[in-house]
């Protein structure tokens, strides 16, 4: 299936009142990447004010301070154009594409965040890939402690006391211990650079037979430790490896090509906050 990147698939809604910002590769004489502001239909090199996104989510008031740097900036191409390049299966690699819209920043990953997710990875855990496991699992799981699960305050007093039901049923399981433990699981995803972009291809190794996307919401945070925008990732799992040991996690999850982020930064502006 051929893959069509356009406004349409590729941009908010509200656009026209949105902050966006990535990074393109500019061929040319000199030829590498550069942040860029979508102002319109118009892809801007803001480098000659921000050598890298990390620098310009580390700016004060990073969405004032891109739409300020687009004023100086010059313009590259086309919204259009750069989004139908960026498609692995039509890429012409003398015309500007769009990268992953982070570079110096490292990319970390948040796991069993929903009480769903956490529910369904115990019993992943327990079941090994049988089905028929799987749905007594889930019965017991059920019967024990109900669908509130996510009512529970990761840390509190009343998640001590649901460890210890869950340890005496012999239902205790390490992805509970970060779901409703006080510490959460927070892991490297990607190194700098290393994650792909939109339309790019992604990358499952080859010895894993059971793998899903899982679509995150990607928390865009500078290096004061403040969350300055968002977008959105593709945490590329093997769930044959992870199922196995959470030991395995590393090769489940950083592998070449396991992180997509993009198409662009959404930045907190006026109009727009994490609340949004």
């Amino acid at each position: 299936m051929r893959l069509t990147l356009d406004r349409t698939t590729s941009l908010p809604i509200d656009a026209a009142q949105a902050t966006l910002v990535g990074r393109a590769w500019l061929p040319g004489k000199i030829p590498g990447p550069a942040p860029v502001l979508i102002r319109g239909n118009d892809v801007i090199d803001v480098s000659r004010t921000f050598s890298t996104l990390a620098e310009l989510m580390s700016a004060e008031a990073p969405g004032r301070a891109a739409r300020k740097a687009g004023v100086a900036g010059r313009v590259v191409g086309e919204i259009g154009a750069l989004l139908a390049n960026s498609s692995a299966d039509a890429l012409d690699a003398a015309k500007p594409y769009f990268l992953a819209p982070c570079d110096l920043q490292p990319a970390k990953a948040c796991g069993v965040t929903f009480a769903t997710s956490l529910l369904e990875r115990v019993i992943e855990e327990h079941a090994r890939g049988n089905p028929a496991e799987a749905k007594e699992i889930r019965r017991k799981l059920l019967a024990e402690i109900g669908t509130d699960v996510g009512r529970v305050k990761p840390g509190s007093p009343e998640a001590a006391q649901l460890k210890r039901l869950l340890m005496e049923r012999g239902l205790w399981s390490q992805y509970l211990e970060v779901g409703v433990g006080p510490d959460a699981e927070v892991f490297t995803k990607a190194p700098p650079l290393a994650s792909v972009g939109t339309g790019a291809e992604i990358g499952i190794l080859a010895r894993s037979s059971w793998n899903n996307p899982e679509p995150e919401v990607v928390a865009v945070v500078n290096a004061r430790g403040e969350i300055v925008g968002a977008t959105l990732g593709n945490d590329v799992n093997l769930r044959d490896f992870e199922g196995r040991s959470a030991l395995l996690l590393g090769r489940s999850k950083e592998n070449n090509a396991s992180s997509a982020i993009g198409p662009f930064v959404r930045l907190f502006d006026e109009g727009f906050s994490i609340d949004d």
